[in-house]
C-alpha cells in the first residue's frame, strides 16, 4: 500500500481536547490489552514479513473491527503470505480457497448429500465453514460463485435448501487478486466489493526491504519459513478485544465529519458513484479500532483520515473522463479529505 501522506498518518500523541470529552461521558476504557495483542501479532509477523507496516495494521485494525479484507497487488509480493500468517497466529480454524474458473458455489458452501445409511440427506459443510478464510485469487471464481459470497460475509451464515447455518465468531474472509493479469478473471461487482471493510493495495517493497529480504533468505529461499510463526492469540480474546474496541468513544463533532466525507463523494463531480452508508459504518468501526490500536479510548481525526482510503478505494468509482486524464482514486480521496475542515 501507498505510504500515506503526512495529513493521514496516526498520532499517537494523545489528543487533550478528545481526552477530555471522553472522561466527561464516563467511556473510559483500558485499551492496553488491544495494543499488547497487537504487538504480539506484529512480532510474530515479522519473523517472515519485511515491511507492509500498513498492511499489517490495517489488518489488526479488520481483525478487530469484524471485517473483511481485500488484499491487492502484483504477484510475488506476500499477499497470500500475510493472510496465512495472520490466520497461524490465531488459536481459530483456518481454510484455504483456490478460486477457479470452474468452482462452484457447493464447492464454497457445501452441499446435502444422501447418507445411505440412515436414508435421509445431510448437510456436509464447505470451506468456508471456518474461522478465517483465505479465498486465494478471488477474481477468478465466476459470478455465480462469488455470489454464493453474498450472504455469508454480510450476514454470517448460509441459506442451503432451506435452512440456514451460522457462522462461528469469529468469522473474517482475506480474500486476494491480482489487478494485472486480467486474463480468465472475473471483475468484482460493486456489491461483493462493498462487503470488504478494506481494499488494501500492497505495492513492492523499497529497495532496503528488498535488500533485507535478500540477506534473510539468501541460504534458504525455498524453505517454508511459516514454520516458526506461532499462535499467540485465541478465539475468546479476539472476540474481547472486540467488546472493547465498540466502547472507544467518538465525539459527535468526528461523527459529522465522517457524514461529511461520505456526502462529499455522493456530490463529487469527479465520482461517478459515491460511497453507501455502510462506508460510514466502516468508517466508523475503523477508527474505533484505530485508536485502540494506538492505546487511546477515544477517536480523533486522524483516525478517520488513516482509514479512509482503504474503506472508500473500492467502493467509489471515478467518471470516466478523470480517468482518461491520469487521475486515480486515491488523489479524488485525498482531495476530499482536504476540502474538508477538520474539527478542532
Amino acid at each position: 500500500m501507498d505510504e500515506h501522506r503526512d495529513y493521514m498518518k496516526p498520532h499517537d500523541d494523545q489528543n487533550p481536547q478528545y481526552a477530555e470529552a471522553a472522561q466527561e461521558k464516563f467511556y473510559h476504557i483500558d485499551p492496553l490489552p488491544i495494543s499488547n495483542l497487537a504487538q504480539k501479532i506484529r512480532a510474530q509477523l515479522q519473523k517472515v514479513i519485511i515491511g507492509q507496516e500498513d498492511t499489517i495494521q490495517l489488518l489488526l485494525v479488520a481483525l478487530l473491527a469484524d471485517g473483511h479484507v481485500l488484499l491487492e497487488g502484483v504477484p510475488g509480493i506476500a499477499k497470500t503470505l500475510i493472510a496465512r500468517l495472520v490466520a497461524k497466529t490465531l488459536d481459530a480454524d483456518f481454510s484455504r480457497i483456490q478460486f477457479t474458473p470452474d468452482l462452484m458455489p457447493t464447492d464454497v458452501l457445501g452441499t446435502n448429500i444422501f447418507d445411505m445409511k440412515a436414508s435421509e440427506f445431510r448437510f456436509k459443510p464447505g470451506p468456508i465453514f471456518s474461522n478465517i478464510i483465505l479465498v486465494d485469487e478471488i477474481n477468478r471464481a465466476p459470478a455465480k460463485t462469488q455470489a454464493a459470497l453474498f450472504e455469508v460475509m454480510q450476514e454470517k451464515q448460509v441459506s442451503i435448501d432451506g435452512t440456514t447455518y451460522p457462522m462461528e465468531d469469529p468469522f473474517i474472509v482475506l480474500a486476494t487478486q491480482n489487478p494485472i493479469e486480467q486474463e480468465g478473471t472475473y471483475k468484482l461487482p460493486e456489491a461483493q466489493l462493498d462487503r470488504f471493510l478494506f481494499k488494501i493495495i500492497l505495492q513492492y517493497p523499497t529497495k532496503e526491504e528488498e535488500r533485507r529480504i535478500l540477506e534473510r533468505f539468501q541460504s534458504s529461499y525455498l524453505r517454508d519459513h511459516t514454520a516458526g510463526v506461532e499462535s499467540v492469540c485465541t478465539k475468546q480474546e479476539v472476540l474481547n478485544a472486540r467488546q472493547i474496541v465498540s466502547k472507544v468513544h467518538i465525539q459527535q463533532s468526528l461523527l459529522d465529519y465522517i457524514a461529511d466525507i461520505i456526502h462529499h463523494t455522493r456530490h463529487n463531480g469527479d465520482l461517478y458513484l459515491g460511497a453507501s452508508p455502510r462506508a460510514s459504518l466502516a468508517i466508523l468501526a475503523a477508527s474505533k479500532a484505530m485508536a485502540a490500536l494506538h492505546g487511546r479510548d477515544y477517536v480523533t481525526p486522524d483516525d478517520i483520515q488513516y482509514v479512509a482510503f482503504p474503506v472508500l478505494n473500492h467502493r467509489v468509482i471515478l467518471n470516466p473522463d478523470v480517468e482518461l486524464e491520469g487521475y486515480e482514486t486515491r488523489d479524488i480521496i485525498e482531495n476530499i479529505l482536504q476540502e474538508i475542515e477538520v474539527p478542532r
